[in-house]
């Protein structure tokens, strides 16, 4: 299957390789291709450049978020949760028309620093806001409750944990659920219609304070039933 990934951070390489494993075709969209090439600097966070990244996923194809969108059958949004409806926006609405796209980001707001905020909360999330902007495109809110790493491989916590959709489209929910089973995932929770992605938006707050005290990010909540 062809997969659009939007966002080349962190997120966006390990799902994206993750994904080419699988032997499923892969591009990554960026607002810029040539200045996302030729930028080796590392990010906020110390991690290596886009660039050096690239060269060891040569498989991997890169192009801008137009061209992505037209390219891939599934979009994954990787972006930042701050910028997200401006990468959309680049994309183009025709572009990304009915598909589907698994929103990964968090709407967390960094502007006074650690711990960051949510721009959208309670009555609101990302996911309901990219779902408003493009109505026809059928928008799904999975992966976005652990650190990439495991996203991509949920073995590296030990037992079962838990991992969440929400979204409007039955249909569009079991394609994310089948592709999240194809990545090791067994405890997939469906919450139900979009509006759900407040709750788990909500989680990262106390995530990141976990990540803190524990001291890694291989963990997971786990929904434990009588």
């Amino acid at each position: 299957m062809n997969i659009a990934i939007f966002g080349t951070g962190m997120v966006g390489q390990t799902l994206a390789a993750k994904l080419l494993s699988l032997g499923h075709q892969v591009v990554i969209g960026t607002r810029d291709v040539a200045a996302t090439r030729a930028n080796r600097a590392p990010n906020a966070y110390g991690d290596p450049a886009f660039a050096e990244w690239h060269e060891r996923h040569p498989d991997i194809a890169l192009a801008t978020f137009a061209q992505a969108a037209v390219q891939g059958e599934i979009l994954i949004n990787c972006t930042q949760g701050a910028a997200s409806l401006a990468a959309l926006e680049l994309a183009g609405r025709d572009n990304l028309g009915a598909k589907l796209l698994i929103d990964v980001a968090n709407p967390l707001d960094f502007s006074k620093g650690m711990p960051p905020t949510l721009l959208i909360c309670n009555t609101d999330s990302l996911g309901e806001t990219i779902q408003r902007a493009y109505p026809e495109l059928r928008v799904v809110k999975a992966l976005n409750t652990v650190n990439c790493q495991v996203m991509a491989d949920p073995a590296r916590v030990p037992g079962t944990h838990s991992i969440f959709v929400s979204g409007n489209d039955t249909a569009a929910k079991d394609q994310v659920k089948a592709l999240l089973a194809s990545f090791g995932w067994q405890d997939i929770i469906d919450l139900g219609d979009i509006t759900t992605a407040r709750g788990t938006e909500q989680m990262l707050p106390i995530w990141i304070r976990l990540w803190g005290a524990l001291g890694t990010a291989d963990f997971n909540f786990a929904v434990v039933r009588s």
